[in-house]
């Protein structure tokens, strides 16, 4: 292994051709012999690039539709022969085998065919063969081959053999080659978890993750960790993977988790088909709720808790308008999501240089399925997403009371949004509006008794004497284990009681509740969020 080689001869394979012409020229300069087939040798050749054909150059035809074109011993020979292996080089020779030095190759776009929504035969048709075979030898081989399978790699291969008179370096090679596997590796991912939707396989055997790098980030959680954002392959789930970032400083990792969260609140929140907007604060809300306008919704989840509300990240349901950016801009934010924004509301925002804009395009689906990832030590843990959602007809009343008719609409509203505050999640509602969280704690009381404190403080904020809890009801993401919880939520304020049910004490907490004159429906879902 030797750390400049030349390029002598060349093999170019690619479905994407950008970037193709001017770099088939700058090889033929070079006095580089180009290896090419199909629609990349068509395109060479209009160009003016003198090219030889696979098929002539092994003398062996294409066939079957193409799907047998390079797997030959003259195209593998070349890439995984060892030059300095006295053995290899005697076997070449022999049956005239001439060495490939540089390889271009893109696949066939299997992703981009399954994300149009292809039929079963045409994904399997754009499955490519050859070419990850061609990929992986010369990968292999890198200590001799130049591997290309990103067409962005070309300037970098140009510029290295003008400064190398013709060669590249090892460690180019090497890196070029550890791309490349990436690539088969992702691309081989993509094909199994399309595979096995197809045959209703949900947890296969081997579960194999691939994505590809959006955003090195500047750091993780804290400075000392290193982190970034990759993205699956197609189709992307619209939300943060497919927003366009419009201005602001680069986006952390912290921002685009909270970001995430915030954009999925607000998604299962457009089901109740009024204009909402959620406030996220570490990954959990500090204000959620829908109005006649984007500008009242705001205004209602702001007043939730317009302390934590402070360096939050904002998300809309629908298209900013102006009147809501100037409302949001009137306390530091560190992002707005949304699906689009008015061109007065780009103006707005663009004076305050800092905050993050960005538009996604649409809502993400609530009701989607598919698989979340977390890491554990040694492996993963995957279940499907929590799409769950309930209706008022999914709902059983269980108290003597039954809820009052903005009782149930405020109910469901609330149980929606507890389905993304981190266990155990209290949230209290009015009108359409959170007006007390409590999130995160080890007792599910516990939480009662901060969301309550939570109401009583933004009173104090919006300079009311009564908490904001009064009149309002309650959800809880789990059931009550004991009265205690549910009596915490009386004693705020609430008059009725969203929850799963389930506990073996069930028949306590419904006559605690009949004893307050609570009204309480069971939805039989649970919505934990760890």
């Amino acid at each position: 292994m030797t750390d400049a080689v030349a390029i002598k001869r060349a093999l170019i394979s690619v479905s994407d051709k950008t970037g193709l012409v001017e770099f088939g020229r700058f090889l033929a300069s070079q006095g580089v012999e180009i290896l090419s087939t199909g629609g990349s040798a068509k395109a060479l050749r209009d160009a003016g690039v003198k090219v030889q054909d696979v098929a002539d150059y092994t003398g062996f035809p294409e066939m079957m539709d193409g799907r047998v074109k390079t797997l030959h011993p003259k195209v593998h020979g070349g890439l995984l022969g060892l030059r300095d292996a006295p053995e290899h080089r005697t076997a070449m020779a022999k049956h005239d085998i001439g060495g490939i030095d540089l390889l271009v190759v893109n696949l066939y776009p299997f992703e981009a065919t399954v994300a149009k929504g292809a039929d079963f035969a045409t994904c399997i048709e754009n499955i490519d063969i050859g070419g990850p075979a061609m990929i992986r030898s010369a990968a292999k081989n890198h200590g001799f081959v130049t591997v290309v399978v990103d067409m962005d790699d070309l300037a970098e291969v140009r510029g290295a053999m003008e400064q190398g008179e013709g060669a590249t370096p090892l460690a180019l090679r090497r890196k070029l080659a550890a791309k490349a596997y990436a690539r088969t590796g992702a691309y081989d991912a993509a094909i199994s978890q399309w595979f096995a939707g197809q045959v209703n396989e949900t947890f296969p055997s081997r579960f194999v993750i691939g994505g590809e790098r959006r955003q090195l980030l500047r750091y993780g959680e804290n400075p000392h960790q290193s982190a970034a954002f990759y993205v699956t392959g197609a189709p992307l789930r619209a939300g943060i993977a497919t927003a366009e970032q419009l201005q602001g400083k680069e986006l952390s990792y912290n921002n685009l988790n909270d970001t995430d969260a915030a954009y999925e609140l607000v998604a299962e929140l457009a089901r109740f088909r009024k204009p909402a907007v959620a406030i996220i604060k570490h990954a959990n809300p500090c204000g959620a709720a829908i109005g006649g306008s984007f500008n009242e919704a705001y205004a209602k989840a702001l007043a939730c808790d317009p302390v934590s509300a402070f360096g939050g990240i904002v998300a809309l349901s629908g298209v900013i308008d102006g009147a809501t950016a100037e409302e949001v801009t009137k306390i530091f934010t560190e992002v707005v999501i949304a699906p689009g924004a008015t061109d007065e509301a780009r103006a707005i925002f663009a004076k305050k240089k800092n905050l993050r804009l960005l538009v996604a395009g649409s809502l993400p689906d609530p009701a989607s399925p598919g698989m979340t990832v977390r890491s554990v030590a040694g492996g993963y843990l995957l279940q499907g997403r929590d799409n769950g959602h309930v209706a008022q007809s999914d709902l059983k009343v269980v108290t003597k009371r039954a809820p009052s008719a903005r009782e149930m609409d405020d109910l469901l509203f609330a149980f929606a949004v507890g389905k993304h505050v981190k266990s155990n999640a209290i949230v209290y509602v009015k009108d359409g509006a959170t007006v007390g969280i409590g999130a995160g704690q080890m007792s599910r009381v516990d939480s009662s008794r901060i969301a309550a404190r939570k109401s009583q403080d933004a009173a104090e904020a919006a300079g009311l004497k009564e908490a904001l809890a009064k009149g309002s009801v309650v959800a809880s993401d789990a059931f009550f284990p004991f009265p205690d919880g549910l009596l915490a939520a009386a004693e705020a304020g609430a008059t009725a009681v969203i929850q799963p049910g389930g506990s073996m004490r069930d028949d306590l907490v419904i006559a605690a509740a009949d004893e307050a004159g609570l009204a309480m429906v069971f939805t039989g879902m649970r919505h934990f969020r760890h």
